[in-house]
């Protein structure tokens, strides 16, 4: 059993590293940094093993059972973790889990023109905040200004860095100090602990709840305003919805009682849409366009959910509201940087031209017909013999977007009784494989959904499983 007597020094093990790994990117200090990191973890595990906790890690294990010599162990060891420094963290994932707006797998995937317009810009200087006719400094915020008016029928727009953000300045720029009403069913949290009151506090606005959590009337917002209000609220509840006796007032109502006593509406809709999504089957989701034809003063809504582009918050509406928000200091810190200004130009145009459904992959999975997910799946399906089969399963839309509804999908299935391991063992090998693979487990079955799969990933998805399922 390895002691401390039979660790080497620091000076002999760097040594040996650079004479194993020869000419090297790495830095003289990086290599000690990693050779001290193995040292200590193989000390971690001697102390552990002479009964004392320890939290040694990766290699020590290994190098403390049995061994003549250490060094040829360690060197290995310390590449690995050399190798570690070099390999990116986020890194590309096959989305095979059935949820289209993943958040956790970084919500919608760009399309090859906004991939493509982003190289673009990226790769050289541009005319960010440069008037090209004039000669003079321009402005960042002008770039996205006549599409959106053009797509939403709003006078002006401003494009902040989410929408959390986007919701965050239109308060503390228009309520600070002041109140905004909102309906007691609509004080919401949604993902990463985003609370509405919460929000309204920080922004120094004062939250005035209205009505109940299931009904809320038009008049519950009359009533309560008064010569302290800023603006009336309406927040998409993201996650959730309400069912049976519940009454919610609608946008218009809200509007005629804002405007009725000159206090402006802020409509969040959380992820936001530019189509309709009844098209699909799918419950209403309220578009921008519907909103700005009701009236809401601004609208706010995210780049990177239904819409199908990179992060953003965008801001649509009153010219002289949108103003303020321009001028607030705050604006400067949430600002967008150029890649993101070209992928949403590319992004909203596919709309403008009518390509969203074709070009952009969000839409693409949302309008992508059944039967032909299902002849996809059988195709990929026989590559693998009597190990898999085909079934029925349901897609959800993700992101905030629809609670509750889902599309009827298609399904790879790898059952757990013609499995060669547990499915929870196959899940995370495909998940720390290279690619990773992502998927589900439901009803014995891994499930590999094709709606949110895209289609140019299948020979990668088909070798990956092959890979596991026959490792020789």
């Amino acid at each position: 059993m390895t002691t401390y007597r039979d660790i080497p020094s620091v000076d002999r093990l760097v040594q040996a590293v650079q004479q194993q790994i020869g000419d090297t990117s790495f830095p003289h200090t990086i290599i000690v940094q990693a050779v001290r990191a193995e040292l200590d973890a193989v000390r971690a595990k001697i102390k552990e093993q002479n009964g004392a906790p320890s939290n040694g890690k990766d290699g020590a294990q290994a190098l403390c059972e049995s061994s003549p010599s250490l060094i040829p162990q360690l060197v290995a060891a310390v590449q690995t973790r050399l190798d570690k420094l070099t390999l990116p963290s986020l890194q590309p994932v096959v989305n095979a889990t059935g949820v289209i707006i993943q958040t956790n797998l970084g919500r919608a995937p760009l399309s090859v023109a906004a991939l493509a317009a982003m190289h673009m810009v990226g790769g050289g200087y541009s005319n960010l905040e440069y008037d090209l006719d004039q000669g003079e400094r321009g402005s960042r915020n002008s770039h996205l200004n006549t599409l959106l008016q053009q797509l939403t029928g709003a006078a002006a727009a401003l494009v902040v860095n989410n929408n959390a953000a986007a919701v965050y300045l239109a308060l503390i720029a228009l309520a600070a100090g002041r109140e905004v009403i909102v309906s007691r069913g609509q004080a919401v949290e949604i993902g990463g602990g985003f609370r509405i009151p919460d929000v309204l506090r920080q922004s120094g606005a004062s939250l005035v709840e209205v009505g109940t959590t299931n009904r809320t009337y038009a008049r519950d917002y009359a009533a309560a305003i008064n010569e302290r209000t800023a603006l009336l609220l309406r927040v998409h509840t993201s996650n959730f919805r309400l069912m049976g006796f519940v009454h919610e007032t609608s946008l218009a109502d809200m509007v005629a009682v804002g405007h009725a006593q000159n206090v402006p509406v802020l409509d969040d809709l959380g992820s936001g849409t530019l189509l309709s999504t009844q098209v699909y089957g799918l419950a209403p989701e309220p578009t921008v366009q519907e909103s700005i034809a009701a009236g809401a003063d601004l609208v706010t809504f995210s780049g990177d959910k239904l819409l199908g582009g990179p992060q953003a918050g965008i801001i649509v509406g009153r010219a002289d509201l949108i103003d303020q928000l321009k001028r607030h200091p705050l604006a400067r810190a949430l600002r967008v940087d150029k890649t993101t200004i070209a992928g949403l130009h590319a992004t909203l145009l596919a709309y403008l031209q009518g390509r969203a459904t074709a070009e952009i992959p969000v839409w693409r999975m949302i309008a992508a017909p059944l039967e032909q997910l299902r002849i996809r799946a059988q195709a990929l399906a026989a590559r693998f013999g009597s190990a898999a089969s085909v079934v029925p399963c349901q897609s959800a839309i993700g992101g905030g977007s629809l609670p509750g509804e889902t599309l009827s999908s298609v399904a790879i299935a790898l059952s757990a009784g013609k499995a060669i391991q547990p499915l929870d063992n196959l899940a995370r090998a495909l998940r720390v494989g290279s690619p990773p693979i992502v998927a589900r487990i439901a009803d014995d079955c891994l499930l590999f959904d094709l709606r949110t799969v895209l289609p140019e990933q299948d020979d990668i998805l088909v070798e990956r499983i092959s890979a596991m399922l026959h490792p020789s």
